[in-house]
């Protein structure tokens, strides 16, 4: 086969998460991502253990939405073992982000459990933007919730569905 045929091998990762919202900090690991892997698969976990404020369908909408006229990410949603949905969807890389010593004992855990269920599959950890170093979906929904301000915490269409959201659940707030 020559040159002009052959085409590189794709790098592909799987960004796993609750995404319950998503917020700019997962935004800028994807991002930040990109200049790693050719392509990200924002897998979003459905754990019904968790209670997410959004359904798994409204949380990969508010993902394609945000990445909408992106090629290179895409999102589904997921239960199980994350490195069968990886294998199943080609991908060799399980990217994870940092956000404080807090997170590094679980996220080790689960790397190195990845690792045994399937050694081909590897694990990036990411620290955020410092800008983002605090922030979780749950501190943004409780934040919310108490009428504080989101501004550079989300995406401007994650705020629209939170006030949506919290408009049907309590139409009591002035929102």
């Amino acid at each position: 086969m020559s040159e002009a045929n052959h085409q590189p091998k794709m790098r592909k990762a799987v960004y796993p998460g609750s995404f319950d919202p998503i917020t700019n900090g997962h935004v800028d690991i994807i991002k930040r991502g990109l200049k790693i892997f050719d392509r990200i698969l924002v897998a979003v976990l459905e754990n019904p253990k968790k209670k997410p404020l959004f359904s798994a369908e409204e949380r990969v909408s508010m993902i394609k939405e945000i990445f909408a006229g992106q090629k290179n990410t895409e999102a589904k949603a997921f239960h199980g073992l994350l490195v069968e949905f990886a294998k199943k969807n080609d991908a060799k890389v399980v990217i994870r982000g940092l956000r404080a010593i807090s997170d590094f004992e679980y996220e080790f855990q689960m790397a190195l459990m990845n690792m045994k269920l399937d050694p081909e599959i590897e694990t990036l950890f990411m620290m955020p933007n410092l800008s983002y170093s605090f922030l979780s979906s749950k501190m943004v929904k409780e934040i919310f919730m108490l009428g504080g301000c989101l501004k550079d915490l989300v995406p401007d269409q994650v705020e629209k569905k939170l006030r949506e959201k919290f408009k049907n659940k309590h139409p009591s707030l002035n929102l």
